[in-house]
């Protein structure tokens, strides 16, 4: 019994008979539009992203299997929270407030890659994932949200699992997600303006010591080197540095 695999990355929902794909399955003399048509189903709610698929053809019966890879869980939560990329800094910043539905989502998705044992088990592993990258789960942290799960405010929703949200729903995310970036602006510009204060208070001092003020009064990383980037250590004769 031969069979032949034909591995590619295709974007989800929108798998086509045209190159790659197409032309890899022809020597199969498998079914194309079955297997497009399939490929589709199993990858609809992935649209928008790269999805890496396998297709195995049993070349003597031209059955064949379709394997579907996963994007990374925060790859999921970016595409759930209509994010580019994750908070500088999660601590302090929040980009997006999802609700549980997407969360049980990406938990579904990833079935088959996260440890949990059940569907609360994974909604947990996800929402950790929240945590790490400033997103926000039913207006609460990502802790609250959890030690919410461990309560059992969400098991009507994950015992339902629902993941498709409502027109209204969809719009009342959009306005969180503008508000916590209105937020975020202005805590930056208070902090560049406390920056800015001890870089003028401190004018003449070391560099590592106005570095070390503004750390010293929370001000983030990234607005810090922006502000006072840390001096470029001079390469000594020989290649060595000083």
């Amino acid at each position: 019994m031969a069979k032949q695999t034909v591995e590619t990355l295709i974007e989800g929902g929108k798998a086509t008979a045209a190159p790659p794909l197409g032309p890899a399955l022809g020597p199969t003399g498998v079914n194309i539009g079955l297997v497009i048509a399939e490929i589709n189903k199993k990858t609809a709610e992935l649209k928008g992203m790269q999805v890496p698929v396998k297709v195995v053809v049993d070349t003597s019966t031209k059955e064949f299997s379709i394997e579907v890879g996963t994007p990374p869980t925060a790859a999921l939560i970016k595409k759930e929270a209509g994010l580019e990329k994750a908070a500088a800094n999660p601590l302090t910043d929040k980009v997006a407030d999802l609700m549980i539905q997407q969360i049980i989502k990406v938990a579904k998705i990833k079935e088959g890659d996260l440890s949990g044992k059940d569907l609360k088990a994974r909604v947990r592993e996800v929402m950790g994932s929240c945590q790490s990258m400033g997103i926000l789960i039913e207006g609460m942290s990502a802790p609250d949200a959890l030690r919410a799960v461990t309560a059992g405010q969400f098991d009507e929703e994950i015992k339902n699992e629902r993941t498709e949200l409502t027109a209204e729903e969809k719009s009342q995310i959009e306005s969180k997600k503008k508000i916590l970036k209105e937020q975020m602006e202005k805590r930056r510009a208070e902090f560049e303006t406390l920056a800015k204060s001890i870089l003028k208070e401190m004018e003449g001092q070391e560099k590592r010591k106005i570095r070390a003020r503004m750390q010293d009064a929370g001000i983030p990383l990234a607005i810090v080197d922006e502000l006072a980037p840390e001096e470029k250590k001079e390469a000594a004769p020989g290649g060595g540095k000083k």
